[in-house]
């Protein structure tokens, strides 16, 4: 046994140094462009073309010099969320090549990426340590971790009186328009689904409750048929994938390769597609390529096309101001862009909605600057824990957040309820003897 760790903990101590890691980070970059060149097969409004490629290959190379911020700066959530939104701005400088829609397009790619620039100096650097307020005995906190396991059952019988339909992800979009839950309930389901289960299931996981952990993944499994959405679908196997690669990664390896295997992988498979089965490689590719990645991407360009026409938000599609101010869209933003381009509810990340939506091209940067401190605060209320607790307890905000406003992200899914409890975790529980790596 004391082998195997040995020969992780090397492993851990090569693929972590500077040069791995910049390797891994350019190869990610790669990778990604390789599969964008692959989605405009499947998005009819990105036209790939070999008289472009080369704009596109030498945006993409000069924005890859970003990357190497990530091999220089130490693991904290804000590194984990950075990254993810690395990816996203990249696929967009990409897709703003050979998008067939008509705006600033230098505007727009100097705004995205000026934007994640700024966004990244706080994630990343900010770790300074909140003063724990309030410090709870190690059987408080197991308490604290009974009581979510007991509001994520009650928060499943509730919702699913509301709409329990198990129904196949190719179907889920013929009955999801429909799903209407109270506002606690709706509350509830984010808070639950998207932060306090992948919370417990961290801590049980690292403390050695196996058992309880595998509870936790079912419960999760429960979301499914009440909200009908793949996040659902895939949250637990996805909490699994980052409970392994943690274990024979660093974190820093770990958050680079959680999205270079999985998007390597659909590559591949749509390389072998014209030799094996068509259809399943071309369903992992949709799930991963496409909709894991590639949508954030495509998302900020779609925001881009409407808003270089119609009216900026001025932040009015958050509810609480619309409530006090004027505001030229009545309906949520996914429902107006559903509307408009008949692509389904899309939503998109802080870049597109708080960004270009809310202040336009000009002044996008600076609200990533602000989105930026804002996360921070989840770096400096996790200081002190264990790399490896942070990256799996926060294992489903980098996807929340590629995919929702900020003010949703932090509100209805609960990452600022995620900084209360790290805050609160007692630092000495990972500390006892026997505990497994």
């Amino acid at each position: 046994m004391s082998a195997l760790s040995d020969i992780i903990q090397k492993l851990r101590s090569r693929l972590d140094t500077w040069a791995a890691l910049t390797i891994l980070l350019l190869l990610q970059s790669a990778v990604t462009c390789l599969s964008l060149i692959k989605v405009a097969n499947f998005q009819s409004y990105i036209h790939f073309s070999g008289e472009r490629v080369w704009i596109a290959v030498a945006i993409a190379v000069a924005f890859s010099v970003v990357s190497l911020l990530f091999a220089a700066a130490r693991f904290s959530f804000g590194y984990f969320v950075g990254f993810y939104f690395y990816t996203m701005i990249l696929g967009f400088l990409w897709i703003d090549v050979f998008s067939e829609y008509s705006y600033e397009r230098l505007l727009a790619g100097c705004s995205a990426a000026f934007s994640l620039m700024l966004f990244l100096l706080p994630v990343l650097f900010i770790r300074a340590p909140f003063r724990q307020l309030v410090v709870l005995s190690n059987a408080a906190f197991e308490h604290l971790l009974t009581a979510i396991l007991a509001i994520s059952i009650g928060t499943i019988a509730v919702a699913s009186t509301y709409n329990f339909r198990m129904v196949a992800i190719a179907d889920i979009y013929d009955y999801r328009g429909a799903l209407q839950f109270p506002g606690v309930v709706r509350y509830l389901v984010g808070w639950v689904s998207s932060t306090l289960l992948p919370f417990a299931f961290a801590c049980y996981w690292l403390l050695g409750y196996r058992w309880r952990a595998g509870l936790v993944l079912i419960l999760l499994l429960f979301f499914y048929p009440i909200t009908l959405t793949k996040f659902s679908f895939f949250t637990s196997a996805w909490l699994i994938v980052l409970a392994v690669l943690s274990r024979f990664l660093n974190a820093r390896t770990s958050v680079i390769t959680s999205l270079f295997i999985p998007m390597l992988l659909g590559v591949a498979a749509m390389a072998l597609a014209g030799y094996v089965l068509h259809d399943p490689l071309s369903k992992y590719f949709d799930v991963v390529n496409i909709r894991m990645m590639a949508t954030p991407s495509s998302a900020l360009d779609i925001y881009n096309h409407f808003f270089a026409s119609h009216p900026l938000t001025w932040f009015c599609q958050i509810s609480v101001l619309k409530a006090v101010m004027s505001c030229a869209y009545q309906d949520q933003l996914s429902v107006v862009m559903q509307d408009t381009y008949g692509f389904g509810m899309l939503n998109a990340s802080l870049f597109a909605t708080e960004g270009v939506a809310s202040v336009g091209p000009y002044l996008a940067p600076l609200t990533a600057l602000a989105s930026g401190f804002i996360l921070a605060l989840g770096n400096r209320a996790s200081a002190g824990l264990p790399q490896r607790f942070v990256l799996i307890s926060s294992g489903t905000l980098p996807h929340v957040l590629l995919n929702t406003p900020l003010t949703v992200a932090m509100v209805t899914h609960g990452t600022a309820l995620l900084f209360l409890l790290w805050n609160v975790v007692p630092r000495s529980i990972f500390e006892r003897p026997g505990l497994p790596d």
